[in-house]
């Protein structure tokens, strides 16, 4: 039964909804119309009646007050009815399009996450495996390591990625904040990537010193959720700008990118849990749509704000703003 419900179209679904919906409103449009026009009927029989003096118990003021009761009384119960209707009709389709959409991104999440873990895995293997049946120059079996190395970080942040999002969905996540230089994690989150992508020009700004009061390790993940993002989806002749700015009581950060950007209307929605652009320029790129999420949840978690910006002539900024020192 599920896997029929699984193959029904959203579109299809909609009609059948909004056909319902018509469907019900029209009953009870005519349900008025009968009740009005039974109440009209009622209202002339008593009226011959009197006139013929065959109803002395009661008089045509009396037939006609009990009439426009009548009608009143239909009328308010209708309006009701109908708003009441409408009202549910609202909540109930959102949430059932929320629930569907949710369960279009899981089910995409699945897809893209075994293609994320298959992958890394496959590379390694091979290199590996390349490295122990044949002798290879030096230069070669450097590459294939650093192949292989650059798949075990990958599929490292990916498992952080998916251990943490479930435990801070779960609620089981416990942060333990401390104060510490953010200005040596992130320069060491760019000489990580420095070293993985050593064909990639970063550019990097970062005064030193720079203290904030929070979790080192979830803000090296943002860091390099941030940075991995604008790799994947920056030309390879294009520069990726990482800068830390100190300001009066917070400190900025900004990743800048020179891909294709993010349209205006999806730059709050690239942080909802299991997201992904659906511009061809970016469906074919690596992900699941967790990154931003978590990001976004730990600069929260932090007291911070997290926002995408464009970039000249292209691109988007990620502008991270962070407290500097407010123990809890």
């Amino acid at each position: 039964m599920k896997g029929i419900f699984d193959r029904i179209p959203l579109k299809l679904i909609n009609y059948v909804y909004w056909l319902l919906l018509i469907y019900l409103v029209a009953a009870l449009g005519w349900w008025y119309i009968e009740l009005d026009h039974q109440n009209d009927q009622m209202l002339a029989f008593q009226r011959e009646q009197i006139l013929k003096g065959n109803d002395s118990s009661l008089t045509l003021e009396q037939a006609v007050d009990a009439h426009d009761r009548n009608a009143k009384q239909f009328l308010g119960e209708g309006l009701t009815f109908l708003i009441f209707t409408i009202l549910g009709a609202i909540f109930v389709y959102g949430a059932v399009r929320r629930q569907i959409r949710y369960h279009l991104q899981q089910k995409n999440f699945m897809l893209a996450v075994t293609h994320e873990l298959k992958t890394p895995i496959a590379v390694t293997k091979l290199s590996l495996e390349t490295l122990k049946r044949h002798q290879l120059p030096q230069e070669k079996q450097e590459k294939l390591l650093s192949d292989a190395l650059n798949e075990a970080e990958r599929l490292d942040m990916l498992c952080n990625n998916i251990l943490l999002s479930s435990q801070m969905d779960a609620g089981g996540y416990e942060s333990i904040k401390q104060e510490f230089d953010c200005s040596i994690a992130l320069s060491a989150s760019v000489t990580s990537f420095s070293k993985r992508y050593p064909d990639r020009s970063i550019q990097a700004n970062i005064p030193s010193g720079t203290m904030v009061y929070g979790e080192e390790l979830l803000l090296r993940l943002v860091f390099n959720n941030l940075i991995e993002n604008a790799i994947k989806y920056t030309p390879a002749n294009a520069p990726i700008a990482i800068s830390l700015t100190p300001l009066q009581d917070a400190i900025q950060i900004q990743v800048a990118d020179g891909g294709p950007g993010i349209p205006d209307a999806l730059k709050q929605k690239v942080f909802e849990k299991f997201y992904r652009l659906e511009d061809e320029r970016t469906r074919k790129t690596k992900g699941t749509g967790l990154g931003l999420y978590l990001s976004a949840r730990i600069i929260q978690n932090h007291k911070g704000m997290i926002r995408v910006e464009d970039n000249q002539p292209n691109g988007c900024i990620f502008n991270i703003t962070l407290p500097k020192l407010t123990a809890e």
